[in-house]
């Protein structure tokens, strides 16, 4: 079996996603050319400009507040440093091996194993467990668990999701904007149908395949963190053993909220598996480093 380097795992994860960021905006882009020749260009910096400051206010009230959000959504509480004296312990030791400041933490009551981290940066970052996580989970396989969250805060996850998002929303927004345009277009436009139709073709297939780039960069995040989570333990096997129970016998978590899915260690949904990649292939992987 070919060896992986976890360093190689998170340059070429890094890349990946750089591309697939690249190929979102190059989308926005795209379609923004067809829509100035489809219209005069005085109404293409108007969807433009309104389609960037709907998208940003919104995103960013989200991206500030973001630790805030998730906790409150699954209804988590504060951990105590006394019954709770592992889970700090654990994220103390990490914390020094990575070089990263102590997130706050907390935990949601849920028989599954799972976790996650919320933050804008290492300075406002989060890290929840769930009751199952800390009683099902040997301490190895904890701190790999944990690791691969302290990973998403290093990586700056949450602030590059965020911006992939963020352009997802503006082409969401110029692709309504253009159709509902289309109904009160008048004249004579037969010399612009050519790009009329290229773009009513954009606005229909532009959202869901840059949405599926979306996913993709959250899977391409995945594996980047559980590179780092190798990286910062030097021990695979914690984190394949969490992989497994994981694998072994969780259900769907119905008291998720599905915007705050993409953030957990596992998704919390079987039928939202394509935020992250298969477990069984991160198992392989990470077997390889």
């Amino acid at each position: 079996m070919e060896r992986i380097s976890f360093e190689d795992q998170i340059s070429r994860n890094k890349w990946k996603s750089f591309f697939l960021l690249a190929a979102i905006f190059f989308v926005f882009v795209l379609f923004g050319y067809v829509i100035s020749f489809a219209f005069n260009p005085g109404y293409f910096f108007i969807v433009m400009a309104v389609s960037i400051v709907f998208s940003l206010s919104y995103i960013l009230i989200s991206y500030y507040n973001s630790d805030k959000i998730a906790i409150a959504s699954v209804n988590a509480k504060k951990a105590s440093r006394t019954e709770h004296k592992m889970f700090y312990d654990i994220v103390e030791g990490l914390t020094i091996a990575s070089g990263i400041p102590m997130p706050k933490l907390y935990v949601m009551e849920s028989k599954q194993i799972n976790a996650f981290a919320s933050g804008r940066n290492p300075k406002n970052a989060v890290i929840c467990v769930t009751t199952g996580a800390l009683e099902k989970l040997e301490k190895k396989e904890l701190e790999g668990v944990l690791a691969h969250e302290l990973g998403h805060v290093a990586n700056f996850d949450i602030r590059y999701m965020t911006l992939a998002t963020v352009m997802v929303g503006m082409i969401a927004i110029i692709s309504e904007i253009f159709l509902r345009s289309l109904w009160f277009k008048g004249g004579n436009d037969s010399k612009n149908m050519v790009f009329i139709l290229m773009g009513i073709a954009l606005a229909i297939l532009a959202p869901i395949a840059v949405q599926l780039v979306q996913l993709a960069i959250s899977r391409k995040r995945e594996y980047n963190a559980d590179a780092s989570a190798v990286k910062f333990t030097r021990y695979p096997n914690g984190l394949i053993g969490a992989l497994k129970k994981i694998q072994k016998e969780n259900q769907p978590e119905k008291r998720v909220p599905k915007a705050v899915a993409p953030l957990f260690f596992s998704n919390p949904f079987r039928n939202l598996a394509s935020t992250h990649p298969p477990i069984e292939k991160r198992i392989e992987v990470l077997m390889r480093m």
